[in-house]
């Protein structure tokens, strides 16, 4: 079990003053409006990213949805896309979207500055990281003993002290959900079982959901934990600090033995975009440094750039490197996901 404290704001303000200092001549300002799809506009992340563009010289409209809802619109809308830019999603969206080719490549001017083997397999420079993220199974760690708590997920559907003590989300069209249940079902890989997965594994996913207590539409999972509503919930590890002040509680994470889902945030340009020049120079900005470290300081983030992992606050480097990161099949995912997500969606959520 592990727990996560809030990143400084001092650090934040330098971060932001660092951004604005940088990025003073980057802006396209052009006075056309780049529209940015993301599925991490959460917890004020798009009015922020508009305001910080907006001082940098672009005009954005930022435009949130769940990760496999925004993979979908951009699938629909290709020949005749909407958005520019598109961030946020994983490695397992984006490689669908480009084979559907609907992702115009580009090689940014920071792409020596991160791994690029957490980015674009291929080589082809579709899409780069901007930013690493664990999904986590979150607790109050002030009201639960870390020795009380699952040691895994699966506890909280086979072990009769966890029934209806936990959230189980009624949408599959959130990331978070979709990389749980990846988490979950790759563990039970069976070239033989229907999408590959065994009969066993299709019975936990549904007891997750007939075990456990059914979200409430716009009601925050913590806010369910302090309510006594439920103990226990699904997260990303940016919005454990942000949550950790709002409710002033210490969170504590369960870590399996397998370790934690890991997926990375990516940006790419959407192909067809009539603003090439301009999407090209805004994921020059997204993705620089500066404009990252202002991220991570602002939203408790584990950015990819190295430079901004260098201005990052030492409990958010120190939090993910330190968790142990679950040994995923990422092409087994892609090749079945969308086929689970269905399946998920018309046999077991609640």
């Amino acid at each position: 079990m592990r727990q996560l404290l809030k990143a400084s704001a001092v650090l934040a303000t330098a971060a932001l003053a660092l951004t604005a200092c940088g990025s003073a001549d980057s802006g396209a300002d052009s006075g056309d409006t780049l529209i940015v799809y993301t599925n991490s506009n959460g917890d004020g992340r798009g009015d922020w990213l508009t305001e910080q563009a907006a001082e940098a010289g672009f005009d954005i409209e930022v435009v949130g949805q769940g990760g496999g809802d925004t993979t979908n619109k951009i699938l629909a809308e290709a020949g005749n896309p909407v958005a520019d830019v598109v961030f946020g999603l994983n490695n397992v969206y984006f490689n669908q979207l480009v084979d559907a080719e609907t992702i115009e490549p580009y090689t940014p001017v920071w792409a020596d500055e991160v791994d690029a083997e957490l980015g674009d397999a291929s080589g082809d420079g579709n899409y780069w990281p901007v930013v690493q993220q664990a999904v986590l199974l979150a607790y109050d760690a002030g009201r639960i003993d870390a020795a009380d708590a699952p040691s895994d997920w699966l506890d909280l559907w086979n072990d009769p002290a966890f029934e209806g003590r936990y959230q189980s989300e009624t949408s599959m069209g959130n990331a978070t959900i979709q990389i749980v249940m990846s988490g979950i079902l790759t563990r039970y890989a069976d070239p033989e079982g229907e999408m590959g997965i065994s009969e066993e594994g299709w019975a936990e996913v549904e007891k997750y959901f007939s075990t456990g207590s059914p979200a409430v539409e716009d009601v925050d999972i913590f806010q369910r934990i302090v309510d006594g509503e439920v103990d226990y919930g699904q997260l990303p590890s940016s919005g454990l600090p942000g949550r950790e002040a709002s409710y002033d509680i210490t969170a504590g994470v369960v870590e399996p033995e397998v370790g934690v889902p890991f997926v990375v945030e990516q940006a790419a340009i959407i192909k067809g975009t009539d603003q090439l020049e301009e999407s090209q120079e805004f994921i020059d900005w997204f993705g620089g440094a500066d404009l990252q470290a202002a991220w991570s300081a602002e939203f408790d983030s584990m950015p990819v750039n190295q430079g901004a992992i260098d201005q990052a606050e030492p409990s958010i480097v120190e939090f993910h490197e330190g968790l142990v990161r679950q040994d995923i099949d990422w092409e087994f995912v892609t090749e079945n996901l969308n086929g689970w997500v269905e399946k998920i969606e018309l046999e077991y959520v609640v």
